[in-house]
């Protein structure tokens, strides 16, 4: 049996437009789930997740603080203890509203996830991140004029 201890999970700071987020993916087909991954992230107050789109549904579970998210178009107040569920290839993102640290445990339906950001969230300007593959994979995405054919 495969188990996560989220208290023991080590986060990795990474910048976004609007601020900075701690994420980590303690469970994906990498670590031997078959069709289940897991992210976990920490917003400050102020920061965002930046807008997205995941190759797989999504349900976020709000662990602690308060958030504003918005889902292909849609926009809601999520609190601890609430859920919001992320149709595959719907744009989202998340908003820490609140005066304390957003904590959101998010479950994937496959246990590899293909997530494609709207603007380069990386120091080298990835928009696509890997998630399952043997080491999660950050790249740049060119601009469909700029690719060979």
């Amino acid at each position: 049996m495969l188990t996560v201890n989220l208290h023991a999970v080590e986060l990795n700071e990474n910048p976004m437009p609007r601020g900075s987020i701690r994420v980590e993916f303690p469970l994906h087909s990498a670590v031997g789930t078959a069709s289940v991954a897991a992210v976990l992230f920490e917003l400050d107050p102020g920061s965002e997740l930046a807008t997205h789109t995941d190759s797989a549904e999504e349900v976020l579970l709000v662990l602690a603080g308060e958030g504003e998210a918005h889902v292909d178009g849609e926009t809601a107040l999520v609190r601890a203890g609430e859920l919001a569920v992320v149709p595959a290839m719907a744009p989202h993102g998340v908003r820490n509203v609140g005066d304390t640290t957003l904590r959101v445990l998010g479950f994937f339906s496959s246990s590899t996830v293909v997530s494609t950001f709207e603007q380069p969230i990386g120091p080298e300007g990835e928009r696509v991140g890997v998630i399952g593959a043997a080491r999660p994979i950050m790249a740049a995405l060119a601009e469909p004029s700029t690719l060979a054919v």
